[in-house]
């Protein structure tokens, strides 16, 4: 195994989490494949450059706390990106139900308040406030609970 390309490659992991898939890519551009690509993802993860568990706490977090994802547009983009079921449920553990509600109920009363000077219809704007949350991956039943509860 040559030492430069690890020492690449874990550069390339030390800059920010990765998945297991995005490393065997990255080692595909630099010409390196079959049993050479997995010898180094094997020493990367000994060496705890690479953690899949890792990354998936760290990608669900960040997604949840900087654009304010639902869990299921996290849970979709981590199967994605090819991570195990247990992965997924270690990276989601990173969401409590307090701060996933609560962030939820914030995301609406934001979005209410610029929808009202646009949209008059209360109706229309309770269904553009769903299809809001909704797209950003929140699960329906707690949309529409959360939004029962402005009345």
């Amino acid at each position: 195994m040559d030492r430069l390309l690890l020492q690449k490659a874990a550069s390339y992991c030390a800059y920010q989490e990765r998945t297991q898939e995005e490393v065997r890519q990255r080692l595909k551009t630099w010409g390196v494949w079959g049993d050479e690509a997995e010898e180094i993802i094997a020493e990367l993860i000994a060496q705890n450059y690479l953690s899949e568990e890792r990354f998936a706490k760290t990608y669900a977090g960040g997604k949840f706390r900087q654009k304010n994802w639902g869990r299921r547009k996290i849970r979709q983009e981590l199967t994605r990106r090819g991570l195990t079921d247990y992965t997924i449920q270690q990276g989601m553990s990173e969401i409590t139900d307090e701060a996933y509600e609560e962030t939820l109920r914030e995301l609406l009363v934001k979005k209410h308040k610029a929808l009202e000077k646009s949209e008059s219809n209360a109706l229309k704007r309770k269904q553009k406030l769903a299809r809001y949350a909704l797209g950003k991956g929140y699960e329906s039943e707690l949309v529409w609970k959360v939004l029962n509860s402005f009345e």
